[in-house]
């Protein structure tokens, strides 16, 4: 029975949003973990956009995306909920999924019963959650002093961001997602958009307070490349630095980081969109008390994107060690 306790499933709580994180989730929902995602809810452009304005609900992007990461459906069902419309007056530019969400939403009257229920339907390995109930929007003063409002519009400023805020500041964080972080083994915070993505749940009262608490094992995954308009430029400790700045706590344990090459033709075809190689500053990065895991965790096929059973597989070791070291 001794045994048996000890193999108890590390409950892993994974925040942030987008492409990055649903690259990764993939890999790690084949780990014997249970994995609980807390979602953005900050998005405004797009489909996204457009049924948080028309229906006055927070914006199912960023949601549809995790949850088809980790539904545990036959291929084609979760290229059915990826599908965007192509065409049609009012449907062009809308993903089913989204539309779905919407719909589910209308049923229940509730976001969250709303995504409860996709939880349910699509056999969601773990749990998706948004990070509130209530729509955000994100503001950003720039360097020079200027406003931008709206996650959409902030890369497009062309400036160099200085801080990112919510409204309603005091929006309230759903007790699924509290409750999430204060049982959890581990705490994954991308990678993702570091100020349109990961800060905007980090922002919400409460979430970063929590993580602070707990005795997680805390990790940041940074981000492989640079991001035009919002981390140009962008060493790996600048990113902490950017999060430490916004929250004023050392939210996170280890840091784990690309250092595997990235070839030449491919670094140029980004460096003409503006985007680099996040460089590692290791001595920054460990004078500032994080430990550091280091690996070729890159994969080019149409774009770059995590290695997702590498990066699984480290994140895996580190949990499980945590774990054995706290019996």
């Amino acid at each position: 029975m001794k045994h048996e306790k000890s193999q108890r499933t590390p409950r892993i709580v994974v925040i942030g949003g987008g492409t990055g994180l649903s690259v990764m989730l993939r890999g790690l929902k084949e780990k014997p973990v249970d994995i609980t995602a807390i979602v953005t809810v900050a998005d405004d452009g797009g489909s996204s956009g457009i049924l948080r304005n028309e229906m006055q609900m927070p914006p199912p992007g960023d949601i549809r995306n995790v949850l088809t990461s980790l539904a545990d459906v036959e291929p084609l069902l979760s290229l059915m909920l990826q599908y965007r419309f192509q065409v049609g007056t009012g449907l062009a530019g809308h993903s089913l999924g989204n539309l779905i969400l919407a719909a589910l939403t209308d049923i229940t009257g509730d976001f969250v019963t709303a995504v409860q229920e996709m939880n349910r339907v699509f056999a969601v390995r773990g749990r998706v959650i948004p990070a509130s109930n209530q729509a955000i929007v994100l503001k950003a003063i720039m360097e020079d002093g200027t406003l931008v409002i709206g996650e959409s519009k902030i890369p497009k400023a062309q400036g160099r961001i200085k801080r990112v805020f919510i409204e309603p500041a005091n929006v309230t964080p759903l007790a699924d997602a509290i409750l999430a972080i204060r049982d959890a083994d581990a705490i994954l915070c991308g990678p993702g958009s570091l100020y349109t993505s990961l800060l905007p749940n980090l922002l919400v009262p409460g979430i970063a307070e929590e993580i602070a608490k707990s005795n997680a094992v805390k990790m940041f995954i940074c981000n492989v490349m640079t991001q035009p308009g919002e981390t140009d430029d962008y060493s790996v400790s600048d990113h902490l630095d950017a999060v430490y700045d916004h929250l004023k706590q050392h939210l996170f344990d280890y840091v784990i980081v690309n250092n595997g090459e990235i070839p030449p033709q491919v670094q140029a075809r980004y460096a003409e969109k503006g985007s680099k190689a996040v460089h590692l500053d290791l001595d920054e990065v460990t004078k500032r008390g994080y430990q550091v895991i280091a690996d070729r965790l890159v994969l080019f096929r149409t774009y770059l994107r995590h290695d997702a059973e590498k990066l699984s597989d480290h994140i895996y070791q580190l949990v499980e060690s945590w774990m054995s070291r706290k019996k």
